[in-house]
């Protein structure tokens, strides 16, 4: 696993128990992302969706880890065998990071207490086919509108989400396990 340290902004490979605390992103990508080749050339900063990973970053520093995975950057993706063996790991990857960050890059900045629940549930984040994993499998997982806002968690937006994705509130809240839902439940929400 390839993380990104939050300070340097440079990459580093993590294997078996040493793999650091590590805060993930889940975001939709966007015409400018930052990729792994960025990274290592160093030509990142000028790219427009670098703010999101600059903001990721500065989150993660302030809740105290000193790594970030995102998959735009952490994934060499012109490597066809490193993108498949990026495949099977991935919900691993979300239920062992300490944090997922959900960017929600076409939510305005506002406070949250002023938030849109129906603006909130048609950003274009839920139409993601990766998002249920990269919701279910973190423990914790915090949501933020384009201007880096916290707006809530997984537990305290769950009523919303619930609506939306059709999964249980208990699911959500880790009370009940992944698998005691049905499969007609499991593939309703595929």
């Amino acid at each position: 696993m390839r993380l990104l340290n939050v300070f340097t902004r440079q990459l580093r490979g993590f294997h078996g128990d040493n793999i650091p605390a590590y805060a993930i992103l889940s975001h939709t990508w966007e015409e400018e992302e930052v990729t792994y080749e960025d990274l290592e050339s160093e030509a990142y900063s000028s790219k427009k969706d670098f703010i999101k990973i600059r903001a990721c970053c500065d989150q993660a520093s302030n809740d105290g880890y000193d790594c970030v995975w995102v998959d735009t950057c952490c994934i060499d993706k012109t490597s066809s065998a490193e993108l498949s063996e990026a495949i099977n790991p991935m919900f691993h990857w979300y239920s062992n990071a300490v944090t997922c960050y959900v960017f929600l890059s076409d939510l305005p900045a506002q406070a949250p207490c002023d938030l849109d629940s129906q603006s909130f549930l048609n950003c274009k984040w839920f139409t993601r086919g990766w998002t249920l994993q990269e919701l279910l499998a973190p423990v914790i997982v915090e949501f933020y509108n384009q201007g880096w806002n916290e707006i809530g968690t997984k537990l305290s937006l769950g009523h919303l989400i619930h609506v939306k994705m059709g999964t249980r509130r208990n699911i959500l809240a880790g009370r009940l396990s992944l698998f005691s839902a049905s499969v007609v439940e499991r593939m309703f929400w595929a």
